[in-house]
C-alpha cells in the first residue's frame, strides 16, 4: 500500500507540473502578441521633426503656376529664374508692337475703303486713296493685315502660356538634384541567350551613375 501511494503521488505530481507547464505556455502565447504589438509601436512613433526641415518651404509647383497667370514673370521670379523675365516681356513687347502696326494699317486700309466707294471728297490724310484707287485692292490690304492682327493676337496668347508653362516645369525641377558624381562606364560582359551553360554570347554593359 504505501508504494502504491506514493507510485500515486509521483504521478499525481508528475500531471500537475504538466498542468502548470501548459498554463505558462498559454500564458506566454497570449501575452507575446500584446508585447509584440507594444514594441511595434513605441518603434514605429514618428522622429521628431528636424528644425532645418521644419524651416525650409517646400518649393510648389502651383504657386509658381498662380504667379505666372496672375502676372508673367512673377513664376520665373519664384523659381528665381530671374534671367527669363527681359526674355518674356521681349516676346510681349515684340507681339504689341506688332499688333499695333497691323491694326493701324488695317484701320487705313478700311478709311480708304470707304471713301472711295463713297466717292468722298473731302480732305483726309490717307496715302491709301491715291495709290489702291480700286476698292477691291483696298479689301485685299484689309484682309491681309487684318489677318495679321488675328495671328498676333493668337501668338499673344500662345507666349502667355508658354510663360505658365515653363514656370510650372520649373518648379517641378527645382529640387531635383542631380550628384555631381557622375560617371559612365563600358564594361564587357558574358551572357547566355539560350541559356545552355556551354553557349555564351559577347556583350558590353552601359553603367550609368548618378
Amino acid at each position: 500500500m504505501m508504494f502504491l501511494k506514493q507510485l500515486f503521488i509521483r504521478i499525481h505530481g508528475f500531471r500537475t507540473t504538466r498542468v502548470y507547464m501548459v498554463v505558462f505556455i498559454v500564458f506566454i502565447l497570449l501575452h507575446s502578441p500584446a508585447s509584440l504589438q507594444a514594441q511595434d509601436t513605441i518603434t514605429q512613433q514618428p522622429l521628431a521633426p528636424n528644425a532645418e526641415t521644419a524651416g525650409s518651404e517646400v518649393h510648389s509647383a502651383h504657386k509658381a503656376t498662380i504667379y505666372s497667370l496672375v502676372l508673367p514673370g512673377l513664376g520665373q521670379a519664384y523659381n528665381k529664374k530671374y534671367w527669363k523675365i527681359p526674355i518674356i516681356y521681349a516676346g510681349f513687347g515684340a507681339l504689341a508692337y506688332s499688333f499695333k502696326i497691323n491694326y493701324d494699317e488695317t484701320k487705313k486700309f478700311t478709311e480708304a475703303y470707304r471713301y472711295v466707294t463713297n466717292n468722298d471728297s473731302f480732305p483726309i490724310d490717307n496715302e491709301y486713296i491715291t495709290r489702291y484707287p480700286d476698292p477691291n485692292d483696298l479689301l485685299q490690304g484689309r484682309a491681309f493685315y487684318r489677318r495679321r492682327v488675328e495671328l498676333t493676337v493668337i501668338f499673344s496668347a500662345a507666349w502667355y502660356i508658354l510663360n505658365v508653362l515653363d514656370a510650372a516645369v520649373d518648379a517641378h525641377f527645382f529640387d531635383y538634384d542631380i550628384s555631381d558624381n557622375l560617371s559612365l562606364r563600358l564594361d564587357p560582359v558574358f551572357l547566355m541567350p539560350t541559356g545552355k551553360p556551354d553557349r555564351f554570347a559577347n556583350g558590353i554593359r552601359l553603367s550609368l551613375t548618378l
